[in-house]
């Protein structure tokens, strides 16, 4: 094993390999980025008259594309699993670990891939966003806030599918494991108020990880205080990319790997 020196030229080697990958197939790149589309295309542009509705006099873009930012994040889960288990599975890593190269850089490439992935699939959204007629009226400081808050998110869900992905026994199972984070979307105030939901459903809303980070976004691209909320959701993030992270270090650190 190679010393804690080698980690970043090592892990600047698997990030290589991994976007190589990512080129290769360049399909799983296009269905990555046209699900959140078709999600904000669905919402605003087929059902944005009628839920504005519930929206309190804000137009349904501005309500909507904040959520459908971090939904992006949420929908490239999948991929990661899929390549971290494609990895373990086939060997190449079990080659790998008699090779002098640092263990932390053959996790740390698929993460710098999965962030990188899924920064230009932000940038994607938000440009369709634009224009479908979204402004923000935050400010350079409010785009740094909600963009930040995004990429913080995208790491810590990046390490906990990494450490789902680890645990699985199957690609069908590791795959099937994110689709959690794909459907929690829709049980926040993404696409509605939670006050409008039933009373359980709305409880759960209120009580879930997306929810305060979604409000904070929405809060700092419009321009408002965030308040206690951005506390809340900077509290979700950390807490579920330090379980992930160490989750997945002790899963990597196992002897055998999944056949």
């Amino acid at each position: 094993m190679s010393s804690l020196t080698y980690v970043v030229p090592d892990a600047a080697t698997m990030l290589r390999r991994n976007l190589k990958h990512l080129l290769r197939y360049p399909v799983m790149m296009i269905v990555y980025v046209g699900q959140p589309i078709f999600v904000l295309l669905m919402f605003v542009g087929v059902y944005g008259n009628a839920l504005a509705e519930a929206t309190a006099g804000t137009s349904y873009i501005e309500f909507a594309a904040p959520a459908v930012l971090l939904i992006t994040v949420n929908f490239g889960c999948t991929t990661t699993a899929f390549n971290v288990f494609s990895d373990m599975s086939s060997g190449i890593v079990s080659r790998f670990r008699t090779m002098s190269i640092s263990r932390a850089a053959i996790l740390g490439g698929h993460v710098l891939e999965s962030l990188i992935r899924t920064t230009i699939s932000v940038l994607i959204t938000l440009l369709v966003c634009l224009l479908l007629g979204y402004r923000s009226d935050g400010g350079l400081v409010g785009w740094l806030g909600a963009l930040g808050l995004v990429s913080l998110f995208s790491l810590a869900l990046t390490w906990l599918v990494v450490a789902l992905a680890l645990s699985a026994r199957t690609l069908q199972q590791a795959t099937s494991n994110t689709l959690i984070f794909q459907f929690l979307p829709f049980f926040s105030s993404a696409f509605v108020p939670t006050d409008t939901m039933p009373a359980v459903v709305s409880w759960l809303a209120e009580h879930q990880p997306l929810t305060p980070i979604i409000e904070t976004i929405r809060a700092l691209l419009a321009g408002n205080p965030a308040g206690s909320t951005a506390i809340v959701a900077l509290a979700w993030c950390v807490g579920i990319g330090v379980v992930g992270f160490v989750w997945a270090i002790r899963l990597f650190g196992r002897d055998s790997v999944p056949s």
